[in-house]
């Protein structure tokens, strides 16, 4: 019987319990613990309530009795598919949130951002999430909360920058009918929406003082009203709070409660900026072309070594949300099977490592004039393979004046 199993893979057995050779109770057994996802019926003659509930501590499907019947066997049959197929969607589901949201990289700046989540992750305290606008901060928030006994529950998001100061509250705590012009009904905020799962506030240090003040009163007993409402609600919410912006200087300066910060900086992690993480751009190329491919059912594209290249020397002021939009734009704008450099926007090519090495009074505005002219040539000649007639049409040169000038600025052709 075992051998048939893991030779024909099947998804649901009916085991009778007497076999010639084997207790089909045993077998059973032994099924759920090799296969534990393949389904049992078991089927019996004499079936007794002992046998019956031993068959299900083991992890029977269901429990027939002889004689059967053929509409008890299809019905069966029937719900079984129809769980099965739910099943599936919901693991598809699953699947295609994950992939939405992993963490793409194998930098050690990323594997340590992963290391975090791992360990804030199965603790119900709050976390925030520190780093650069673009950097994948709301990523990192439902990483947390995917690994979390939560993750079967509401993830709501809320950005605080986004709403108006005036329609804040209601946002956040709801509101009953006529509280103020246009609350036409009453309404759940987000700790209600969230309730039982986590609340995930983005650019908090946007959120004024006032709302503040009665975000804390919730992280510290759960409890709020809604706007124009007397009754005391109550919430069980994991909070995750996220900014690109310095904290510890708003408290400083007065702009955001100091007993705030330190409810919420419990547990912080700081999101790497993309530029400290060049090793993972080809990666995250690879995986924004492929989604992209596969949303708009498109053939595979490829990308020209030397277009990675430039895209790995860029700054990404914008980080993973400015390489994610380019390369959307990118294959818009390309209909080719393959991106060149040539099909790159101009300013990736520009560098601003001179400007930011040259310490003011160091230089001469035409020496930092040149420094700069000779790395973008490098960054140019790099981004072509070091071939000097590409690079001249690139940079809208005679191949006669590329030369002079690389010869100038002290260039030397490789190859």
């Amino acid at each position: 019987a075992m051998r048939s199993i893991e030779r024909e893979a099947p998804d649901l057995i009916f085991l009778d319990v007497l076999l010639p050779d084997e207790d089909g109770l045993s077998l059973l057994k032994k099924i759920k613990q090799s296969h534990p996802e393949i389904e049992v019926v078991m089927i019996s003659g004499h079936a007794t309530l002992s046998m019956a509930v031993e068959a299900t501590r083991a992890g029977a499907y269901d429990f027939l009795e002889k004689p059967l019947q053929k509409e008890k066997i299809l019905l069966l049959i029937r719900h079984f598919l129809e769980k099965e197929t739910l099943q599936k969607q919901f693991r598809a589901m699953r699947q295609k949130q994950f992939d939405e949201y992993r963490m793409v990289g194998e930098s050690p700046a990323i594997r340590l951002v992963e290391e975090q989540i791992s360990r804030v992750a199965p603790t119900n305290s709050k976390v925030l999430i520190l780093g650069e606008s673009g950097t994948g901060k709301e990523l990192v928030a439902w990483a947390i909360h995917h690994q979390s006994r939560r993750k079967n529950t509401p993830f709501v998001k809320m950005n605080c920058a986004a709403i108006p100061e005036e329609l804040t509250e209601s946002e956040l705590f709801g509101h009953e009918k006529g509280a103020f012009t246009g609350a036409g009904e009453t309404r759940d905020g987000k700790f209600l929406q969230a309730d039982g799962g986590t609340l995930f506030l983005d650019e908090i240090a946007d959120m004024s003082l006032k709302v503040q003040t009665k975000v804390l009163r919730v992280l510290q007993d759960g409890r709020f009203e809604r706007v124009g409402g007397k009754t005391t609600l109550k919430s069980d919410v994991r909070v995750i709070a996220a900014t690109n912006k310095n904290l510890e200087r708003l408290v400083k300066e007065g702009k955001f409660r100091e007993d705030l910060f330190y409810r919420l900086n419990v547990l912080p992690i700081t999101v790497p900026p993309l530029r400290e993480r060049r090793e993972d751009i080809g990666l995250l190329l690879d995986y924004f072309v492929k989604k992209y491919c596969a949303e708009n059912n498109r053939r595979p594209v490829h990308l020209e070594k030397q277009v990675v290249e430039v895209l790995q020397n860029y700054s990404w002021p914008g980080n993973i949300r400015e390489l994610k939009n380019l390369v959307e734009r990118l294959l818009i704008m390309t209909g080719a099977p393959e991106i060149t450099v040539a099909d790159l926007p101009k300013h990736l090519f520009q560098s601003d490592t001179v400007l930011e090495e040259a310490v003011p009074g160091s230089k001469t505005l035409k020496e930092v004039r040149e420094l700069a002219e000779k790395q973008y040539i490098l960054n140019c000649l790099r981004a072509c393979g070091n071939n000097v007639s590409q690079t001249a049409t690139m940079l809208g040169l005679e191949r006669t004046n590329l030369h002079k000038k690389m010869k100038a600025l002290g260039i030397k052709k490789k190859g």
